[in-house]
């Protein structure tokens, strides 16, 4: 699988990179939204992992921005928080074409591994 994260947390990227990598993945990384966003609008990715949360242009950004370019229903988005986003706030974000599930943080990383390959194969 080619995957992109989108985290403005280093230590989780790394964390990814090596168990993503280690699994036979391509892996890229960004660490802002949008930088995340060029990468998305430049290549495919098999599944883009998006962190809510992130400080100038948050995932929800990111969201809005594809959507807005009709680019968002032919992504696979799970979305990463920590944050205090309510379960409506999700259930509305779940709600876009492109956007598949949600993980809250900290991430159990076989589940990760399990949900990536479902939604990919979706």
């Amino acid at each position: 699988m080619n995957i992109l994260a989108i985290d403005d947390n280093e230590d989780i990227l790394s964390l990814l990179e090596t168990v993503l990598t280690s699994k036979g993945h391509d892996f890229t990384q960004a660490s802002n939204g949008k930088d995340g966003l060029k990468l998305i609008e430049e290549q495919n990715f098999d599944a883009v992992l998006l962190d809510l949360a992130m400080p100038e242009f948050s995932g929800v950004d990111v969201i809005e921005s594809l959507e807005k370019n009709d680019r968002l229903k032919n992504q696979k988005i799970i979305l990463f928080t920590a944050s205090s986003a309510t379960d409506q706030e999700i259930t509305a974000l779940l709600k876009h074409d492109g956007v598949r599930l949600c993980i809250r943080k900290p991430v159990d990383l076989d589940i990760l591994i399990d949900k990536l390959e479902a939604v990919v194969k979706s």
